[in-house]
């Protein structure tokens, strides 16, 4: 079976930057092919890694809630819904030459992401085996992880920057799937953005309080907000970017 990796934290502390290059850095050890799973209803890890993503399960699921109702989605006459689902969903699987990206996206209409939750945990499990690494890029809060969305994750990667709120998110996401019982087998800090690459006592001592391992630290760089203002994909970061090597001497430590 894959090795599930999952990436959390709150809103705005890069994220989504460091799974596309994490991904990038498996594939280009030769630990490919990777799932890479964007899990987040505001979806952009496609945007990171440089491709045009398919159609995502949220669609998938306002694609069959309206079939009947709406001319735009009609399901073959004699095809159940779950039948058509269960077809479409290759669709939803876009192909890449060293990994594949599955996309959750949103619904659109007004209620709770319950369905398209469980269509992800369940094309991951499905698709896990065919797969030497799953990388889950989630989303901002602890929606995933409350609703019991990875159980099979064998490492869980908290990002936050050097703020202490962004390390008090991470730390109350530990502490949640303590509660959950979930049972990876490393759960660790990122920070990332340290002017420099330093952290100061403030941030330490954070740490130390919310009872995390401090996997590494990234530096910041002016390049990838550059990069993302002239809407080039992070993953053509220079192979000598202190952000790529940071992010490298981490998942050596892990022995990915």
């Amino acid at each position: 079976m894959g090795h599930v990796i999952a990436v959390a934290g709150k809103g705005g502390v890069g994220k989504t930057t460091l799974t596309g290059l994490l991904i990038q850095y498996l594939c280009q050890s030769g630990k490919k092919p990777v799932l890479a799973v964007d899990a987040d209803a505001n979806s952009n890890l496609n945007e990171v890694l440089g491709v045009e993503a398919g159609i995502t399960l949220g669609e998938l699921r306002e694609e069959i809630e309206r079939a009947g109702s709406d001319s735009r989605y009609k399901i073959p006459v004699g095809v159940t819904k779950k039948d058509y689902l269960e077809a479409r969903l290759a669709d939803a699987l876009t192909e890449e030459d060293d990994f594949d990206l599955m996309v959750m996206g949103r619904s659109q209409g007004q209620g709770c992401y319950c369905f398209v939750n469980g269509l992800v945990q369940t094309q991951v499990q499905k698709l896990q085996s065919h797969y030497p690494y799953v990388v889950v890029d989630n989303e901002a809060g602890m929606e995933h992880v409350s609703r019991g969305l990875l159980p099979m994750m064998e490492i869980a990667i908290l990002v936050s920057d050097c703020s202490r709120r962004g390390v008090q998110a991470a730390g109350r996401i530990a502490a949640l799937m303590k509660e959950l019982n979930f049972k990876p087998k490393k759960v660790g800090l990122i920070i990332n953005r340290a002017p420099e690459g330093n952290l100061d006592a403030g941030t330490l001592e954070e740490i130390q309080n919310q009872n995390l391992e401090l996997l590494g630290v990234v530096p910041h760089d002016d390049m990838i907000y550059r990069f993302d203002c002239d809407g080039k994909p992070i993953v053509q970061l220079p192979m000598d970017s202190p952000v790529r090597k940071a992010l490298q001497e981490i998942v050596e430590k892990l022995e990915l």
